[in-house]
């Protein structure tokens, strides 16, 4: 099993919820949440505050340079996430598929990475530590 992060794309919708009914959209992301618990994929997930609230750290020069949204492009931010834990990438994208978003939303699928892309590193002190964190924290 690996993990996946489905990650909501900003299509720009929500600046458009005055005009929704968000409480069939709370009801509907609810019901997908519990047939993931109920699948026993779902590890986590939760929304984003909007874009104009959050801050970029750049990694160009010698110090990070921080600055305040609202930033990048529209298709470049994020509403929200979910990671699961399936089989497989497939399995991943079936779950997304099933996310009840309206037309013009996107999820981005991505494999989080495990002790096996590590592999050739696995006697690394900070690979051995982030194994015992992960233990401690319950998160392996």
């Amino acid at each position: 099993m690996a993990k996946y992060m489905l990650i909501m794309r900003n299509s720009g919708s929500v600046e458009n919820y005055e005009d929704m009914d968000f409480e069939a959209i709370i009801n509907a992301m609810g019901a997908y949440n519990e047939s993931m618990m109920k699948a026993g994929v779902l590890l986590g997930g939760d929304g984003l505050t909007d874009a104009a609230q959050g801050s970029v750290v750049e990694f160009t020069g010698e110090a990070p340079i921080v600055t305040d949204g609202p930033y990048g492009e529209v298709h470049e931010l994020f509403n929200g996430f979910w990671t699961i834990q399936v089989g497989s990438q497939e399995e991943a994208v079936e779950w997304a598929k099933k996310a009840p978003l309206g037309p013009g939303n996107k999820i981005e699928v991505r494999r989080m990475t495990d002790e096996s892309d590590f592999a050739d590193y696995a006697d690394n002190e900070y690979i051995q530590k982030e194994k015992g964190w992960r233990e401690e924290l319950g998160t392996e």
